[in-house]
């Protein structure tokens, strides 16, 4: 066996947190991965996990080889990149987790773009809402839409994502605007139901005071698009980022109320694990999208907020 094949399983084994994860990482069979791990430690003469049904823990002995191994093979990648890069090109696999909505809305034609100029990188994408663990699922990158309590992180801000109040004009001309965001809990309003407190609405009045209204809900769900063309269809208000429902309103098929309160802002970012080497098809990567987005996102601009 290839003494760097067994390392890159080793490794892969502590970034993932066990030997099923890490088979699926790697394409192989558990019973390969297993193999792997008992002919290294056979070689070392040195125990290097202990194993349980359900846990598994590095030894002092892993420990040590592990900080080391996982330095070698990002040495290893820095210097096969650093090769490619004298050459003019970057290459290899990016393992990248990204919110669908603004995965499909606006990182897809970004992506598009930057594979059209490096035609050697491959692009493995997972679009979901939810939060990967980018060291036990082995991503390169993610980016996300959220506030960051994760230390284990490092983090480029890309753009920043408003939110505003909008309704359809039919359901405006029935039920008249609200005026006062106090009105809101008297109103049939549509909920994302990702957030931690979906039917409180937090902003700030025109004079700055912060207040939240806990309003009504008559549909729940789990997609921004989805809430957008509910809201686009009569069925009450929504409170939405811009970056999904500034079509709409361009469009005219949902108009703003409410609009000298500032409601939430959060911020997208590009993070990768502080633990994991910045590979250069990375970081170019983060330039490109950073680049992208800077100032005023275009989702922004133009629109009557």
């Amino acid at each position: 066996m290839d003494r760097f094949e067994e390392l890159r399983t080793f490794v892969r084994v502590v970034e993932c947190g066990g030997i099923s994860a890490a088979a699926r990482r790697l394409g192989l069979a558990k019973s390969a991965v297993s193999r792997r791990l008992a002919e290294l430690e056979e070689r070392l003469g040195a125990q290097l996990l202990q194993r349980s049904t359900r846990t598994l823990r590095l030894t002092e002995s892993g420990r040590g080889l592990y900080e080391r191994a996982r330095r070698l093979l990002e040495d290893l990648e820095e210097a096969e990149q650093a090769v490619s890069q004298a050459h003019g090109r970057l290459q290899g696999t990016l393992r990248i987790t990204v919110p669908l909505s603004f995965g499909l809305r606006h990182l897809a034609p970004a992506i598009t773009d930057f594979a059209r100029e490096h035609p050697q990188v491959r692009f493995e994408l997972d679009l979901d809402d939810r939060q990967a663990d980018l060291l036990r699922e082995g991503y390169d990158l993610a980016v996300r839409i959220a506030r960051l309590p994760d230390s284990r992180l490092v983090a480029r801000r890309l753009a920043v994502i408003r939110s505003c109040v909008c309704a359809s004009p039919a359901y405006l001309e029935r039920h008249g605007a609200p005026r006062r965001a106090e009105e809101l809990a008297e109103r049939p309003c549509l909920l994302y139901t990702n957030l931690p407190d979906p039917a409180l609405w937090r902003y700030r009045d025109p004079r700055g005071r912060e207040g939240k209204v806990r309003v009504r809900g008559v549909l729940r769900a789990n997609s921004g698009d989805f809430l957008c063309r509910a809201a686009a269809a009569g069925l009450g208000l929504v409170l939405g980022p811009t970056f999904v429902v500034h079509e709409a309103i361009r469009r005219g098929e949902l108009v703003p109320v409410l609009t000298d309160h500032r409601w939430p802002t959060l911020e997208a970012y590009a993070i990768w694990p502080h633990t994991r080497h910045l590979s250069p098809r990375v970081r170019a990567l983060v330039d490109f999208l950073a680049a992208r987005f800077a100032g005023v996102p275009y989702w922004d601009q133009e629109l009557p907020l």
